[in-house]
This record gives C-alpha cells, structure tokens and sequence, in this order.
C-alpha cells in the first residue's frame, strides 16, 4: 500500500457507515451508533433531555422541522432547576431545516445532541429571499456543547453553480447574478464552545465559522466537500481567541481551517487536511484595513494533493501584524505550495502596488517532510516591499518533487531569516536584519 493510499485508508476507515435511500432518489449517510449524552458527573445529575419529536418534528427529509427546533431550543434555553439541558436530535430521522438563529443566553448550560441527520433547503429557489447568509447561527450562548455522531449536510451543489462562481465564466471569471451563499454552522458571540464528532457535508459555503468567540474546542469532526466546490472552508475562525481544533479530517474545496483578522492563542493537532486549499492564515488586510494575529502552532498533522500546505497570505496595504507562528511536525503528499507567505495576495485583476503592508515575523517552520508538485517551487517567500518579513526560522525541512523530477529552487523576496538542514535549501533568504 502506497503513503497515499493508506493516508486516505486511515481518514474515511474513521467514519463507518452504510447507505439508505430516503426519498425521491435521495441518499443519505447512516451515521455510527450515538455515543451517551454526556452529563456532568460531578453532581450526578442528569440533563434534562428535550427531544425534538417530542415538540412536532416529523423527521422525514421533506416536512420544515424548523419551528419544531425552534421551540425545542427555547424550551432547554430557558429551563431551570437543572445543571445542564440536554437538546436531543435521535438518530434514524432526517429533519428538514431552514435559515435560523438559535439565541441565548441560556440559563443553563446546553448541550446540543445530533444523533440524526439535518438537511438545509435544496439550493438557493429553495431558500427564504431575506436569509442572513448562515443556515443555522447559535448567539451569544456561553458554555455551549454541540456533539454527536449525525451528519450536518448543506445541499451545496447548486449553490456552487450559480453563474458568479468562478468555475462557471470563461477563463476563470464570473458572470453576474447573486452569490450570497450561507455558511453551515455560525457561531457567533460565544464563549466555551466544543463541537465534537459531527460530520458536516457539502455546505455551500463556510462549514463551521466562529466570530468574535472564545475559549473554542473542535474535536474529532469530519468535513467533507468536492475538490471542485468554491469557498467551501472547513472551520474559519475571525476575531476568536483560546481555540483548539484538534484529531479532525477535512476535505473539501478551500482552505481546510482559515484563521482570520483578531485571532489569537489557536493550537491545531491531529488533523488530516485534503483534498483542499490547506491551512491558511488570511486572507487578511482587505480594503486596507487593520489586523493582527499571533501565537498559531500547527503540529502533527497531514495535508494532501492540495493546492496549499501552510499558507500566510495578506493583500497590499492596511497594517497590522502576524507573529509568533509555529507549523511543526507536518506531513506533505503531492502538495502544489507546501510552504507559502503571500503579501501579493489578489482575487481579482488590477490590484494596485500599496506601500503599506502587514508586518510578518517570527514565524517557525519545524520538521516539515514530504512531496510536492514540481509545477510551484516547494517553499514561497513573497513579502512585501516595504516591509520584509523578518526572523523566519527553517529547520529539519525536506522536501521533494513528488514525480522525481529535479529540485527546484525557492522563491523569496524581501525575506529574512535562517535555515538548519534544509531540502531544498533556502538560499535566498536574507540574512543580516533589516534597517
């Protein structure tokens, strides 16, 4: 068995499931048997459980469910007498759901059981005209836990296909018409937040996204979406401090975890990235304004046939700082930029050269080994003119053509820094500090 095919063995052997049909040609992903609700042993005190069907959700992958939840939500919102509420979405149902925002604060603290499968409506004909670009948002809920073993499954596709993605104009570009499409899972204004086991499918855009959160933990999610389908981010994270994501697979067809403008103390580990656009800091600095980021490690993972291993990327102009970034102990397979800092970051065709830049420094690269696709250089320093990336640190890297080919040399511009045992070496970069 090749390195390629047992990583991809080892990432789908995590999910066992088998296939039902529901309806109307539909098939859906028979999840795994639920795990017990947890509860706080503690004070030995189980949660109070409220059951979705028991408020009128009819589970059949057709009917709204969306009041049933609704009610369901505000019911173990708002209970007392109780340490913790328990939400509970059974397995062998398929509930239909639509745009909705689940409000807090509680007064208890909720847990969120999705044993079950939830499907958003069908496409954007399917969709209420005046949804706020998310399917399901949770606000200002602190101490919320969501967990299960059921599937999250957003129906993209035809999302994906409307006419002002980029796939679908000539060349690359995009034609006119609407391109709001909504985020799977936002959580917004929270705090102590674990989402752990849920496999979440196909969302037309964003899977999971955090805002203005703290005190994150993902762990053991799967995500899954086509190579081909545009902004298709596993987990963003935007203004969101003290995150773990950790012991997750993502596949789909952006950056498996974007980390955003405002984030800081993020630790991710054990995580299976690929196919997809990898890990990215940014994009970050739009239309010129200010951001920071800083204490990212990266560690122990595996990223695979992807466009990107660990990326950096800013576009011209704004201020701010990226520092003390740790990628460590990853494993590259047919990686197209395993290794990338962009501050010539641009989506469109006329980005105009700006003189002010982020400042990026202090960022370690440790102990990264593997193969890249030879039609990149395998490390990529582009920083920017006025301000040069500064104290970026290379040690025990290696890396190789994954079709044998000849070593290519890196690129880097305006790039500080040092390299210890390093394949392909990095001559290139600069090494007395900058004025």
């Amino acid at each position: 068995m090749t390195l390629l095919n047992s990583l991809v063995f080892h990432a789908f052997f995590l999910i066992s499931f088998s296939l039902i049909r529901i309806s109307h040609n539909m098939y859906i992903i028979s999840p795994s048997p639920a795990p017990n609700p947890a509860y706080d042993d503690y004070d030995n005190i189980a949660p109070t459980v409220f059951d979705v069907t028991s408020f009128g959700a009819i589970g059949d992958c057709a009917t709204d469910d969306t009041s049933a939840f609704k009610m369901a939500w505000d019911a173990a919102c708002m209970t007392t007498g109780s340490k913790s509420s328990l939400l509970l979405v059974p397995d062998t149902f398929c509930f239909l759901v639509k745009p909705t925002s689940f409000n807090g604060p509680c007064r208890t603290q909720l847990v969120l059981q999705i044993d079950g499968f939830i499907v958003s409506p069908d496409g954007p004909r399917s969709w209420p005209s005046n949804y706020q670009r998310q399917w399901m948002m949770f606000y200002r809920v602190n101490g919320l836990s969501i967990q299960g073993s059921g599937f999250i499954n957003g129906r993209g596709k035809k999302w994906w296909n409307l006419p002002c993605k980029p796939h679908k104009g000539p060349n690359g570009t995009t034609q006119t018409g609407p391109c709001d499409s909504p985020v799977a899972f936002r959580i917004f204004q929270s705090s102590k937040v674990t989402i752990k086991g849920l496999n979440f499918i196909n969302s037309a855009q964003f899977h999971v996204r955090f805002d203005n959160c703290s005190d994150v933990i993902v762990d053991s999610v799967t995500i899954k979406a086509p190579a081909s389908s545009p902004n298709t981010d596993g987990i963003h994270i935007e203004n969101t401090h003290n995150v773990q994501i950790h012991n997750s697979v993502i596949s789909n067809g952006d950056d498996c975890i974007s980390i955003g403008a405002g984030c800081f103390n993020v630790d991710i580990k054990n995580v299976t990235c690929g196919p997809s656009h990898g890990i990215s800091i940014g994009s970050l600095w739009i239309h010129n304004s200010q951001a920071y980021v800083s204490n990212i490690t990266v560690t122990n993972s595996t990223i695979w046939n992807s466009d990107n291993g660990v990326r950096i990327k800013t576009w011209q102009g704004g201020s701010g700082s990226v520092s003390r970034i740790v990628f460590s102990n990853i494993l590259m397979v047919n990686v197209r930029n395993p290794i990338m800092i962009d501050q010539y970051y641009c989506q469109t065709m006329n980005c105009a050269n700006q003189t002010s830049a982020v400042i990026i420094s202090d960022v370690l690269y440790a102990n990264i080994k593997g193969t890249y696709d030879q039609r990149s250089p395998s490390m990529h320093f582009g920083c920017s003119d006025s301000v040069p990336c500064t104290n970026l640190r290379l040690m025990d890297v290696d890396l190789f053509p994954s079709k044998g080919q000849l070593l290519e040399n890196p690129f880097c511009w305006n790039a500080y820094g040092s390299m210890q045992i390093t394949v392909p070496p990095v001559y290139c970069l600069l090494e007395a500090l900058p004025d």
